[in-house]
């Protein structure tokens, strides 16, 4: 229903309107206390289609991600002691590629192991920027990192790795005021490498205090753990924490007590995160199987390594207790795998995100396409077909890709054939509803010149959805159709859009969580 139309700039030919609020025009209520996130959308998906004649493909709400690592240089910057300016180049070409293929979210690798490609108080510069750990790069590299994201109409995601401290044993190797130095006994060395002990409360603390300081400081639109815990065992090789363990363990077995370290560690992170700014998201990409049916029947139909055993994260406790806004398992394993079969682990984490309002994204091995691994990967069309099959679960909200580097290198031009099938409209973010925030106001001030359509800017917008329908009376329903959408606009690009068909236009304004107003009207003949 649209409500309020009067005309505007009538010698334009341009007729404009304000509507009023309605789930028509795209703004969902909250869920009702108890209701899920997913139950919400689909009842109000369903409401919606009573009237309008709407379609799923391609998906109007979707997440589309990719991760940009910068531990050894993997992604970002591509090597050590870049200059200031060719590190930005390299890092807009990323975003650059990204907006094009219509993605939404970055996920930057800010502190690989203990230490900082930002201006911390607390930890040293990382030395994958200058190539010496400790070394100031002479600028601080995040302000510039989230600015451009947000430019693109990216979300920002800071990406930390818990509890790697360093990648050599040898302390003494590590700037002097690296923590693992002022603090040794936080650190067990296991492999040749340091780890922080996840059992000390004071390593729990720091953790908390560095993600803390991030989200207060810096604009970040989300924090996002990998699924690097207790490190990955090797046979007959043990973490020495036993003492830690005496100390701290109260009866409970070593495994258990490990877990509970981790769960602790995670539900801490969740409160401070939403403490500092209640609309940062936090969730964690764990590994893709939980725990495999065989030794546990809640598990899933695979044979391969249980993250509940082998290295203690428990992402079904987390997602239980809420402590976490979003998983995102690594399901980097082909259909048809016999040890991981994706078609199987699928509905296994759908399943354990259904009715609990936590979301479920799905983490891609775009870095494995074009491989020898498995057959399966030397096909083309093996990665669409895993978004296919997350069609079918509504549960599913989106997709990340690791890693930045195969994002620009397109393997067997595996994404030309996804943007083709499934992004080949922009997408709003999916809603958070725990994570709050408003439909902003309509836009007012549309106007029509030498073809652009421009409004004036509305306080709160973090981009602008156009949408186009060429009957009139399709209107109310336009802007729940993803097929109208026409364009997502960030909000630092300005006000105004290129139209050069006739039709009705509806522009929306929709904050940095992807709450969407409701529209402004414009009648193009």
């Amino acid at each position: 229903m649209r409500n309020g139309l009067r005309p505007l700039l009538a010698a334009a030919g341009l007729a404009v309107a304000t509507t009023g609020v309605a789930y028509t025009f795209g703004h969902r209520p909250a869920p009702a206390d108890g209701e899920s996130v997913p139950a919400a959308r689909q009842a109000a998906t369903a409401a919606a289609r009573g009237a309008c004649q709407v379609s799923d493909m391609p998906a109007k709400r979707q997440l589309r991600g990719v991760w940009i690592a910068t531990v050894h240089n993997l992604d970002w910057p591509t090597k050590p002691g870049l200059t200031q300016e060719k590190q930005r180049a390299e890092y807009v070409k990323i975003l650059d590629t990204a907006a094009r293929r219509n993605l939404n979210a970055v996920f930057v690798q800010v502190r690989p192991a203990s230490d900082a490609l930002y201006a911390s108080p607390h930890e040293p510069w990382s030395q994958w920027l200058t190539g010496t750990p400790g070394k100031n790069p002479g600028w601080d590299p995040l302000p510039f990192l989230i600015d451009e994201a947000h430019k693109r109409g990216l979300e920002f995601h800071a990406w930390f790795n818990p509890y790697r401290a360093a990648a050599t044993a040898d302390l003494s190797k590590l700037p002097a005021s690296h923590p693992a130095r002022q603090h040794p006994s936080w650190v067990v060395k296991y492999q040749g490498k340091a780890y922080y002990n996840p059992g000390l409360p004071e390593v729990r603390q720091h953790t908390v205090k560095i993600v803390d300081d991030v989200v207060r400081r810096y604009d970040v639109d989300g924090v996002h753990f990998d699924d690097y815990f207790y490190p990955y065992p090797v046979a007959g090789v043990p973490f020495s924490d036993k003492a830690a363990f005496t100390k701290y363990g109260k009866g409970r077995s070593l495994a258990a007590w490990r877990r509970d370290n981790v769960n602790k560690l995670i539900a801490e992170v969740g409160q401070a995160v939403h403490a500092a700014k209640p609309y940062v998201k936090f969730g964690v990409s764990p590994f893709g199987i939980w725990r495999n049916k065989s030794d546990d029947p809640a598990g899933s139909d695979t044979k391969g390594l249980s993250a509940y055993d082998a290295i203690y994260s428990d992402a079904r406790a987390w997602i239980k207790a809420g402590s976490v806004d979003y998983v995102m398992p690594q399901l980097y394993w082909p259909r048809g795998f016999a040890v991981a079969d994706y078609a199987k682990l699928l509905p296994w984490w759908a399943d354990q995100v259904k009715g609990t309002g936590v979301h479920l994204y799905i983490g891609q091995a775009l870095y494995r396409v074009g491989t020898k691994d498995t057959p399966a990967w030397t096909r083309r069309g093996e990665l669409p077909a895993h978004l296919t099959l997350n069609r079918k679960r509504p549960e599913v909200g989106g997709d990340v890709y690791f890693s930045a580097t195969q994002l620009l290198r397109n393997p067997l031009s595996v994404l030309d054939l996804i943007a083709e099938d499934h992004y080949a409209k922009p997408a709003l973010l999916p809603l958070m509803a725990a994570r709050g925030g408003k439909g902003p106001v309509p836009p007012t001030g549309l106007r029509l010149s030498a073809g652009t359509l421009s409004w004036n800017p509305v306080p709160g917008a973090r981009s602008y959805a156009v949408y186009r329908v060429t009957d009139p009376a399709s209107a109310p329903c336009a802007t729940i159709d993803p097929r109208n959408l026409v364009t997502l606009l960030p909000s630092p690009l300005g006000s105004a859009v290129s139209v050069k068909q006739p039709g009705v236009y509806l522009v929306t304004a929709v904050d940095r969580l992807g709450n969407e107003g409701s529209p402004a009207v414009a009648t193009l003949p």
